[in-house]
């Protein structure tokens, strides 16, 4: 059912779009990424709206497996993938292929081990791996760098601090860098600015809208509803799931910084934003007393998606 309703809410995706063009933060795995699909010819028109529904599936699943298996929840449901699915419908931006939405699958990976370091006696290998997919990252979306800092942060939530984890993290971290400066130097092009792009803040030039109004409101009041339900949650809550949802809050914190970093002309940054939000969306609709309250917020959400895709300005 879930994939029956992630089709039919993204099928607008599939009308004929053209190849993703390079933004600002794109990294030089992306760049090549996109090179390599493209190629000399034009490629069909499904074939990126097809790897970014794909995409979108499998990261619906992966946030309520993670979910589900760390018992951040009160009971197996599949709502956070559901939340997911819809979240990401609200803007059509999070629905193209993108550097941020490749690098969200692994943000998930990198959760999912910060969770499990909790309870393990020896977690270098977790932590090393942590690091050397949040490397991998940054050569696909290079404003993910700043999630560095959310790991740090995860290693003082979860565990006792210890200098040796922290500098097993940040050799993952670095361990891309080194190797992708011997392939510069070797190939006689290193320069500091090929090593490390520019960064800067800026706003995205957005156009005022009803839609984009109603979108966000959808996305930020059930927001709020979660948040207060995990809060009220949270002395019931084992002290490692009480954890995590501090590990989901501090991602949502530092994806909003990162949207900003390199900002194009449109949402497409804000997609690092949506595992948090479906997260919380979730519990909106599972813990709300009031079942008028998440029927209402679905029912809506899904006719103002519908709607702006056959009625409004369309995908």
């Amino acid at each position: 059912m879930l994939l029956v309703f992630g089709i039919l809410i993204k099928l607008p995706v599939f009308r004929e779009h053209p190849v993703p063009a390079e933004t600002p933060g794109d990294g030089v795995l992306y760049r090549w990424l996109l090179d390599a699909l493209s190629g000399k010819n034009p490629p069909p028109a499904f074939l990126f709206p097809a790897f970014s529904t794909g995409l979108l599936f499998i990261q619906a699943l992966l946030l309520n497996r993670l979910i589900s298996r760390h018992r951040m929840m009160n009971r197996q449901t599949w709502l956070p993938g559901m939340s997911f699915l819809l979240i990401t419908s609200l803007f059509p931006e999070w629905n193209f292929f993108s550097a941020p939405l490749i690098v969200n699958t692994f943000l998930l990976y990198i959760l999912s081990a910060l969770f499990r370091i909790y309870n393990q006696p020896s977690p270098g290998t977790t932590i090393f791996n942590t690091g050397l997919a949040l490397g991998i990252s940054v050569f696909i979306f290079f404003p993910s760098l700043f999630f560095g800092a959310w790991i740090l942060i995860a290693l003082m939530v979860m565990r006792p601090f210890r200098m040796n984890e922290w500098l097993i993290g940040l050799l993952g971290i670095m361990t891309p860098f080194y190797f992708y400066g011997i392939w510069l130097f070797i190939k006689g092009a290193f320069t500091w600015q090929a090593f490390f792009p520019p960064l800067h803040l800026n706003m995205p030039d957005l156009e005022q809208s009803l839609w984009l109004a109603a979108g966000l409101f959808l996305l930020t009041i059930p927001f709020l509803i979660g948040s207060y339900y995990v809060q009220d949650s949270l002395r019931k809550m084992l002290i490692q799931v009480r954890k995590g949802w501090s590990l989901v809050l501090f991602y949502l914190l530092v994806a909003v910084l990162v949207a900003f970093v390199n900002s194009t002309g449109n949402l497409s940054n804000w997609v690092l934003a949506a595992v948090p939000f479906a997260a919380f969306h979730a519990c909106t609709y599972l813990y709300s007393g009031f079942r008028i309250i998440p029927v209402l917020f679905f029912w809506l959400s899904l006719a103002y998606i519908l709607a702006y895709q056959y009625a409004g300005p369309g995908w």
